[in-house]
């Protein structure tokens, strides 16, 4: 970095997540070189208000408005003068702000898509982390970052490793001579279990990921594969592919990230140890390369490679998700919605693991596709779908027929 350079200003969205802790960490070993414009959280005001002493951003904003008034009391009481955002609006005010080039968009789920557009229609570099995005409005998005000349980094580990293994051309995949993009996955915690096996599965042990760490959401969407649905989505939208180009292949050690097979018999692997850190440093540097604090990968040491087809039968969610392409508009929309849902019910102990994608498959049924043509259609059909996974699911609880017990 040219020492004369001013530090780049930097948006987190998401900051007291997982993503938004290990950007964080990265701007850490890296001072000079970026300087925190705004932090945005949840409901977790501990953690927010140790953020904001350390990098001292303009602003930040809390999605829950009680932990906003929270932060706001720590912060006066230690005579900080930051402004506190609260809610969609607040978020979204701190990835247009002006003094951040870059915004980290590290929010989980339908939560992140209108910060994650403000960015766009603000021009700034986003560094893709909420897939969640793409999948409800890939459309939308990418028509925003086109007409405001904003630029999409993908943040996620997978298409980062895509990203990293094409060409910097910026032209489509066929002029590239790319035969195909091998995304891969762990399998997650459940890999090689029979259904018969996963009907008693606790929260908690849907959670602990062998590999990765995440938020309890995201390792529940890798042990349903739901994970890998989306992310199938949000490479068709990256990369310009259909889900006919896009192979998912099972690698339990999450060593090799993702691959691009050419024309040629060519295939191109990003390979590194398990730690987000390296897919956020790549993105935050780009086209440079900067310190990420991930302990370098010995070939010598980290044993064999396997890979194996994904078990789709047993694991449904993935064909759910390639179905939700394939029929366009909002189904993505409602394929999310209806699993978030799912998901929130089985982490409070309301629906079983294996009634996940039968929840996802009500919502597919019952809530009509229209055009994804607008915020306004994405977020009805969001809601639309949300209603119809949680009848199925029960609120209060309902009989598989939709009637009170």
């Amino acid at each position: 970095m040219n020492e004369t350079q001013p530090a780049s200003g930097v948006a987190v969205l998401g900051s007291t997540g997982t993503i938004g802790v290990n950007t964080l960490d990265v701007i850490r070993r890296n001072p000079g070189r970026y300087r925190v414009s705004g932090l945005s959280g949840g409901r977790n005001v501990g953690r927010m208000v140790e953020q904001v002493m350390e990098f001292r951003p303009g602003r930040v904003a809390m999605a829950d408005a009680d932990a906003a008034r929270a932060v706001e009391r720590e912060l006066r009481a230690r005579d900080l003068a930051v402004e506190v955002g609260v809610g969609e609006a607040g978020i979204a005010a701190i990835a247009r702000d002006a003094s951040a080039a870059q915004v980290v968009a590290g929010i989980v789920g339908a939560a992140g898509l209108v910060p994650t557009l403000a960015a766009a229609r603000a021009g700034k570099r986003i560094l893709l982390a909420n897939k969640e995005a793409l999948v409800m409005s890939g459309r939308l998005l990418m028509d925003e970052v086109a007409a405001h000349g904003a630029e999409l980094l993908p943040v996620d580990s997978e298409h980062n490793a895509i990203f990293q293994c094409l060409p910097a051309t910026g032209e489509n995949l066929d002029a590239m001579g790319v035969e195909r993009i091998l995304l891969t996955a762990s399998g997650g915690p459940f890999r090689g279990c029979s259904r018969e096996a996963l009907v008693a599965v606790t929260p908690d042990q849907a959670c602990a990921h062998p590999r990765w760490t995440m938020g309890r959401k995201i390792s529940v969407d890798s042990a349903t594969l739901m994970n890998k649905g989306l992310e199938l989505i949000e490479a068709c939208w990256l990369f310009d592919a259909d889900p006919d180009r896009v192979q998912v292949v099972i690698h339990p050690q999450s060593i090799i990230h993702s691959l691009v097979a050419y024309v040629d018999g060519s295939v191109l692997a990003q390979m590194g140890n398990p730690d987000m850190r390296t897919p956020i440093a790549h993105a935050l540097g780009w086209p440079d390369r900067v310190p990420a604090g991930v302990e370098p990968l010995d070939l010598l040491t980290c044993g064999s490679l396997d890979f194996e087809a994904p078990d789709e039968a047993g694991f449904p969610a993935l064909g759910l998700a390639r179905e939700a392409w394939w029929a366009g508009g909002t189904a993505t929309t409602i394929l999310n919605a209806a699993n978030e849902e799912a998901v929130a019910a089985f982490l409070e102990h309301r629906l079983g693991f294996l009634q996940i994608p039968d929840a996802i498959r009500e919502a597919l049924d019952r809530v009509e596709v229209v055009a994804a043509d607008s915020l306004e259609a994405v977020q009805e059909a969001d809601r639309r779908a949300r209603e119809a996974a949680r009848g199925w699911i029960g609120e209060p609880p309902l009989d598989r027929r939709g009637l009170h017990g």
